[in-house]
């Protein structure tokens, strides 16, 4: 009988000054008063960690969070990679509301099995309409919200979930962002995703847009709707830990395969 390997147990360090430990009474676990940033560590580097050091200070604005400085960060996330023993994993920045003092902490661990799954095969997705969420633009620790989401699709038999507002127009899946690419006049791609107040910045968005542009790509944000979805060139689910995921499938219909799916593929694979 053979058995399979166990994943490494996750590290956890503290943030210096805060504390790792929540307590029963703290805010960040009775009403998820806290935010958070994932991230993909490769080859003991942190992909992206300055932006998601950036928007994680914006989230605790918003959230009225204190934050501790970036080099406190930075020195609790090398500690903890440093203790990785190798292969990719993701990297987790939590700050939280305690009752006495700051609960922040960088924990690591492995990378979710559905992660490898999704970037080879894709996913099915449902469309869900989100109504209005003050902290949209913060990543939030109060993700009741998200997790229902992605519980109805999958009772549905679906991986995953497109929001979409009262008006039909797309925002963002549950913990991802969306792009699509449609041909330009000459048939050449150009990568287009929503364009929103309601949607939280997409670190891994940005550099995709960021690195396509260096190559000359045309990238546009604009208002997308799910007919949109439906007729375009490709559809991809952006997130740090999965980086690209193609939606095959949205309300139970299969979209067509993408002439664009390397292209993006080289494009998320450059990131850094």
């Amino acid at each position: 009988m053979t058995t399979r390997p166990t994943a490494a147990p996750p590290i956890v360090v503290a943030v210096d000054g805060c504390r790792a430990s929540v307590r029963a009474d703290d805010p960040v676990f009775s009403r998820g008063d806290g935010v958070f940033e994932t991230a993909l560590v490769r080859d003991g580097v942190v992909l992206l960690l300055g932006e998601h050091l950036t928007r994680l200070t914006g989230s605790a604005a918003l959230a009225g969070l204190p934050c501790p400085d970036s080099a406190r960060w930075l020195a609790a996330v090398a500690a903890a990679v440093g203790r990785w023993p190798g292969g990719e994993a993701a990297l987790r920045l939590v700050l939280g509301r305690g009752v006495d003092a700051v609960v922040a902490f960088v924990m690591v661990s492995a990378v979710p099995a559905r992660a490898a799954v999704a970037r080879r095969d894709g996913v099915a997705a449902v469309t869900l309409v989100r109504p209005h969420w003050p902290l949209a633009a913060a990543k939030s620790l109060s993700y009741a919200a998200n997790v229902a989401a992605l519980r109805h699709a999958e009772q549905a038999g679906a991986g995953d979930a497109v929001f979409v507002d009262a008006t039909g127009a797309v925002l963002e899946g549950p913990r991802s962002a969306v792009v699509l690419a449609v041909r330009g006049s000459a048939g050449e791609p150009v990568l287009v995703t929503p364009d929103a107040s309601s949607i939280l910045p997409s670190t891994t968005q940005r550099a995709l847009f960021v690195a396509a542009a260096a190559q000359g790509v045309e990238c546009r944000f604009r208002r997308v709707t799910v007919s949109d979805l439906v007729a375009a060139q490709g559809v991809w689910l952006l997130s740090a830990i999965t980086l690209a995921a193609r939606v095959h499938t949205l309300d139970g219909q299969e979209l067509a395969g993408s002439p664009f799916e390397s292209l993006i593929a080289e494009l998320i694979d450059g990131q850094s």
